[in-house]
C-alpha cells in the first residue's frame, strides 16, 4: 500500500465529512463549453464574467451549507473570485462546505472502438493534483462515460475507463485528495433496467479490480456511480421503488463494504425524479447498507436556479431560493422524508 496510515486516516476522515448526516456534493464543475450551451438556451451571455457571476450566485446562497457538504469546481471556477475579492473557495470553506475540483479533462473518442469514449487527463495529473491541493482543494473528481449499444461497452473500453480511474485515484490519495470515482453508465437509448443493471454490475466489479491493483485505500475514496435506471427512450419505465431497488441490490453485488459513500450522480434526470428514487432507496435500504448512500447532483439541483437567473441581477435572490430548494429536497431524500408536497412549498432562504 503506497499510503501511509497517517495520510489514509486523513483521507478516511475527509471522505466520512462529505458524507455525514444527511448532507451530499454540488456538482458545479461544468466544462466552459457545456456551461456556455445551457447559458445559450436560456438566453445568458456566454462570457467569463457570465460564469463567474452565475457561480458567484451559487457560492454565494444563504445556508446551502446546511444540505452541501462539498462543491465541486472547474479549473475556471476554483481561480475565480465574488465581487468583494473573496475566493470562492475562501467563500466556500467559510459556509461549511469543502471545495473539489473535476480533473478529468473530457471523453475523447477511444482508438479502435466506435461509439466508445476514454476520459483523458493522466498526464501531468500529479502536478496539477498538487496545485490545486495548496489552492485549497480537499477532494477531487474524475468521470469516465460508458455507453451501452449494441455490442457494447465493450470489455476494452471498461477496463481502459476502469484503469484511468484507478490510476487518477491512486494519484489523489498520494495527494492528499479524496478521489470521487465516477464511472457513469449512460441513461441515453433505449435499453432495459436490467440491461443497466448488467452493466453498471460489470463496470463496478472491474473499477474495484483496478483501485485495489493500484493501491487505493477504500476508505479514503467515494464512489459516485449512475442509478440502475431504464434507457430515456425505453418503452418500459420501472417505478421509483423498482429502480431503487434494482439499484442497491446492483451496489450490493460490487461496491466493497470499506468504501465511506456512495454519491449518485442525476445524470440527466429532472430533479424531482432524482430526489424521488434517492429517497426510496433510504426508505428501503438506508439502515441496511454498508456505505452512505448521498447524491451528488448538478443539474437536478442546479437547473431551475440558473433558468431563473438568465443572467440577471435582479433574478439572483429568486433563483437563490430555488437552488436551496433542491438542495434542501435531496437533504430531505437522504433521510427518506422526501415527498411531493415538498415540491409545493418552496424551502426559504435563510
Amino acid at each position: 500500500m503506497q499510503n501511509t496510515s497517517g495520510n489514509i486516516q486523513e483521507l478516511a476522515g475527509i471522505a466520512g465529512l462529505l458524507v455525514a448526516g444527511d448532507k451530499g456534493l454540488l456538482a458545479m464543475d461544468e466544462s466552459n463549453p457545456t456551461c456556455d450551451k445551457r447559458f445559450a438556451a436560456l438566453g445568458i451571455p456566454q462570457t467569463v464574467e457570465a460564469r463567474r457571476s452565475y457561480r458567484e450566485l451559487i457560492v454565494a446562497t444563504p445556508g446551502l451549507g446546511e444540505s452541501i457538504s462539498g462543491a465541486i469546481l472547474c479549473d475556471e471556477t476554483i481561480r475565480q473570485e465574488k465581487k468583494d475579492g473573496t475566493p470562492f473557495v475562501k467563500a466556500l470553506s467559510g459556509a461549511g462546505i469543502v471545495p473539489g475540483i473535476k480533473v478529468d479533462l473530457g471523453a475523447k473518442a477511444l482508438a479502435g472502438r466506435p461509439g466508445e469514449k476514454i476520459s483523458e487527463g493522466l498526464d501531468g495529473l500529479r502536478g496539477r493534483l498538487r496545485e490545486y491541493f495548496t489552492m485549497g482543494a480537499r477532494f477531487a473528481k474524475w468521470r469516465a462515460v460508458l455507453t451501452i449499444g449494441d455490442a457494447i461497452p465493450s470489455r476494452g473500453c471498461i477496463e481502459a475507463n476502469a484503469q484511468a480511474l484507478a490510476r487518477y485515484a491512486a494519484l489523489c490519495q498520494e495527494a492528499g485528495l479524496v478521489p470521487v470515482v465516477e464511472p457513469e453508465v449512460l441513461m441515453d437509448g433505449g435499453h432495459t433496467l436490467e440491461r443497466c443493471r448488467e452493466t453498471t454490475e460489470e463496470v463496478l466489479r472491474t473499477v474495484f479490480e483496478q483501485l485495489y491493483t493500484q493501491g487505493v485505500a477504500l476508505e479514503g475514496m467515494l464512489l459516485k456511480p449512475n442509478m440502475v435506471v431504464p434507457g430515456l427512450t425505453c418503452p418500459v419505465q420501472e417505478t421509483v421503488e423498482e429502480t431503487a431497488d434494482a439499484t442497491v441490490k446492483c451496489l450490493l453485488r460490487a461496491v466493497p463494504a470499506a468504501v465511506p459513500g456512495i454519491a449518485f450522480l442525476s445524470g440527466g434526470q429532472s430533479g424531482e425524479l432524482a430526489s424521488a428514487r434517492l429517497n426510496a432507496m433510504n426508505v428501503g435500504f438506508g439502515s441496511r447498507v454498508p456505505w452512505a448512500l448521498a447524491f451528488s447532483f448538478a443539474r437536478a439541483i442546479q437547473q431551475p436556479a440558473m433558468a431563473i437567473w438568465k443572467g440577471e441581477a435582479a433574478n439572483v435572490p429568486a433563483a437563490q431560493q430555488a437552488l436551496y430548494h433542491r438542495a434542501s429536497c435531496n437533504r430531505a431524500a437522504r433521510r427518506g422524508e422526501y415527498n411531493a408536497s415538498l415540491e409545493k412549498t418552496e424551502h426559504r432562504t435563510r
